[in-house]
């Protein structure tokens, strides 16, 4: 079923556990993500960047996204991740995505509060979910790169105030994690996460979670962590794989050859991540 962040979350907090949020990078990759959620009979949720979105379609992605949950019985959320520009989440709730996140997170408070609400506002009248961000992610997201000494921890009497004047579905955090780490594992501060869930009642949500050590993953899960981002593993495996299927092949070579075995790989990332996620 179609569905958005707002019921997926209700569910992993019930079962306490969380939900994959993955990025697909191009269309082929995003029914290898929904397959794999299939396979693992849990709830997914599909992330593309407004570059990524306006690449593939809107549209495209709605459709796709529609179909195979009808088709397969599965949960899937279509989330517009990190977007800063009100008329991108403004063209993405318009053309049927389920969920979107405002990212105020290098603004002020009071200026992220405001815009985090005005996109709330919005995303109400079509039953859209809104996730919001408080305190500064390290690492590069989409090409934009956060300096080591921008990097701001979340700060937990800030997230009483936000969640409160925004009436945001879901909460991304700053604790430790870095968007676009995958040769070295983050160190999270789980003493940060645990101020924050004991004063924050809705789901919490880690960026960069590419970056994060196998044995952290439950520990964050007991801390109130209830969706988790993947994209740069994800990015990086399609790389590596087709640019050594592209180079082996000859020319006349069909393009399934070089396209499938990737899509299996991915595929293959994806259920261990979820399988990791159910915390069991």
């Amino acid at each position: 079923m179609y569905t958005n962040l707002r019921e997926v979350l209700k569910e992993a907090n019930e079962l306490n556990m969380a939900i994959g949020a993955f990025n697909t990078h191009n269309l082929e990759m995003l029914p290898a993500i929904i397959q794999a959620a299939v396979n693992q009979k849990t709830p997914v949720i599909i992330q593309t960047s407004c570059g990524t979105a306006n690449f593939i379609g809107h549209e495209n992605l709605v459709s796709v996204c529609k179909a195979m949950g009808e088709t397969y019985g599965v949960n899937v959320v279509l989330h517009l991740d990190h977007a800063k520009d009100f008329n991108e989440i403004k063209k993405a709730i318009d053309a049927g995505y389920s969920s979107v996140m405002f990212d105020g997170s290098s603004l002020p408070l009071k200026e992220n509060i405001l815009g985090t609400k005005r996109v709330v506002d919005y995303a109400k009248k079509f039953n859209v979910s809104v996730e919001g961000e408080l305190g500064t992610v390290g690492g590069t997201e989409d090409g934009i790169e956060v300096a080591e000494q921008d990097i701001h921890y979340t700060n937990p009497q800030d997230a009483i105030e936000f969640v409160k004047q925004t009436g945001v579905d879901a909460l991304a955090i700053a604790v430790g994690t870095s968007h676009g780490s995958y040769k070295a594992k983050t160190n999270i501060s789980f003493e940060r996460l645990q101020e924050i869930k004991e004063v924050v009642e809705i789901p919490l949500v880690i960026h960069g979670g590419t970056g994060v050590k196998d044995e952290d993953v439950k520990k964050v899960i007991q801390q109130g962590i209830r969706k988790f981002n993947v994209g740069t593993e994800l990015l990086v495996t399609w790389n590596r794989l087709s640019t050594e299927l592209y180079d082996s092949h000859a020319e006349n070579v069909s393009n399934r050859d070089n396209v499938m075995p990737a899509l299996e790989a991915i595929t293959n990332v994806v259920e261990k991540k979820i399988s990791l996620f159910k915390n069991i």
